[in-house]
């Protein structure tokens, strides 16, 4: 099975000064003009489609230098708070991954009988 992505999203447009517009130019690779803009356009998704710990590392680069940013799983359309407080409780949309894997979720006890973590064949008809 395939894992979820996650998407860094910007989610204010507070100018941190040059060192917000240089992260985002890190985890972006775009210019610092590009940067900007994409600073000044907020709430805006800066990268897609990344693994947790990729899109994590971009996140804690970003908040560390004053950008307001957050990650959305692709799956289930939630915002991680980088607080350490646990995600709405509520079931994660994904048909593909179950609630208690989704790495958006504060739940960890797989609610399936047949898990695909530990069943393969989960997903074959």
């Amino acid at each position: 099975m395939e894992d979820p992505g996650f998407r860094v999203v910007l989610t204010g447009a507070a100018y941190s000064g040059p060192g917000a517009l240089r992260a985002i130019r890190m985890v972006t690779g775009l210019s610092l003009w590009q940067s900007r803009k994409l600073l000044d356009s907020a709430p805006v998704t800066a990268q897609a489609d990344l693994p947790f710990e990729v899109a994590m590392a971009a996140l804690r680069r970003l908040q560390e230098n004053g950008v307001q940013a957050a990650l959305r799983c692709d799956y289930c359309e939630r915002l991680l708070p980088t607080d350490g407080t646990p995600v709405d409780p509520g079931p994660c949309e994904s048909l593909y991954w179950p609630t208690a894997h989704c790495q958006a979720n504060s739940e960890t006890v797989c609610d399936l009988d047949r898990c695909p973590s530990h069943d393969p064949d989960w997903l074959r008809p």
